[in-house]
């Protein structure tokens, strides 16, 4: 099941941009805020990448290799089930000699 975040994306978007444009420590818009610095620090760093300011993967792109990931297990699964009912059918269809007689 997917991880579901305790902040909306809304949230995180407008704590970063009153940091960015406050002037004030990262400490005392947390605080403010009623969320921890490390918190802060993390979105902050996350919409830097996002934006193309620093390196790093973007969170359109995390989200995609998550999905893709998700799918591809899926698959998997799926064709792990296809090669055993195969298998299981093929031993089925195969009579023993003499019975066809």
């Amino acid at each position: 099941m997917a991880k579901k975040d305790a902040y909306p994306r809304e949230f995180k978007d407008r704590a970063v941009a009153l940091y960015r444009s406050s002037g004030k420590s990262m400490d005392a818009i947390a605080k403010e805020l009623g969320i921890s610095a490390t918190s802060l620090a993390n979105w902050n760093r996350q919409a830097s990448i996002d934006a193309g300011e620093k390196p790093g993967i973007a969170t359109d792109d995390r989200a995609e290799v998550a999905r893709l990931r998700r799918d591809n297990r899926r698959l998997e699964l799926e064709n792990e089930i296809l090669k055993k009912a195969a298998a299981y059918f093929a031993r089925e269809n195969v009579l023993p000699k003499g019975l066809t007689d």
